[in-house]
Parts: C-alpha cells; structure tokens; sequence
C-alpha cells in the first residue's frame, strides 16, 4: 500500500482507469465500454461533477453507448450534482436517437431541473419527446 495515500485516496491506476472510461464514454466507444462494465467497472461510475458514464455518452451524442449501458444497469435517470438528467441534456443537444433510446429503456421526461419537459419547450424541441414510450 502506498503510505502517501489516505484511506479514502484511490490508486493513481484506478484514476487512470476511470478517466480512461469517461474518455470512452465521450467518444462513444460501446464496445470497449460495454467490456469494462462486464468486468467489473462500476456502470454508473461518476466524475466530479456527478456525470455518469451514460450522462456523458448521451450529452455527447452516442445512442449505442447510451443503449449498452442502460442495457447493463446505467441508471437512466440518474442527476448529475447539476440537477440534470441525461434525458434533458440528450433534448438540449438535439439528440434524437440519444432521447428515443433513453425513452425505451424508461427514462422520464420529468427528471431533473429543468426537466426534459422543460427543456423541450425552451428549445421548441418538443418533437423530440412526441414519441414519449
């Protein structure tokens, strides 16, 4: 064990690891995703902004990211420490097919601050949420 890190201090190679994965999750990387999270990375792993692996895939753009982890157990609607759900920021970017996996895989349009509701109409984007499961 380390003596410079304190009890609660991750490893520098666990950091490594998890900036790596949030790196993924921008990128949109599905596969390589899906195959950290089946062994054993922490689905709804968070950055220090409270953004989960699958908030970043959806804000970014990348429905096949977003789709395998909620397929393995991403919390669809988890926050970030903004008040914000991945649904909002998929409808704030104009995301289509983001909010149309989100949508099947149960997320709700009233999660969050603004919501996704709220969010659609302060953009006219409530096209978007028209498909609503």
């Amino acid at each position: 064990m380390n003596d410079q890190l304190g009890p609660d201090t991750p490893a520098p190679e666990v950091v490594d690891l998890a900036h790596a994965l949030f790196d993924l999750a921008r990128a949109g990387d599905a596969d390589r995703l899906a195959a950290y999270v089946d062994a054993g990375a922490p689905v709804d792993l968070t950055d220090p902004a409270g953004n989960t692996l699958l908030m970043l895939a959806a804000y970014h753009g990348h429905p096949g990211a977003v789709d395998e982890l909620a397929r393995r157990g991403g919390d669809v609607d988890r926050l970030n420490d903004r008040g914000q759900s991945p649904l909002a920021g998929a409808v704030f970017k104009g995301e289509s097919e983001v909010v149309d996996v989100l949508l099947r895989h149960g997320a709700s349009p009233d999660a969050g601050q603004p919501t996704a509701r709220e969010t659609a109409a302060m953009f006219g984007r409530e096209d978007l949420l028209a498909r609503e499961a």
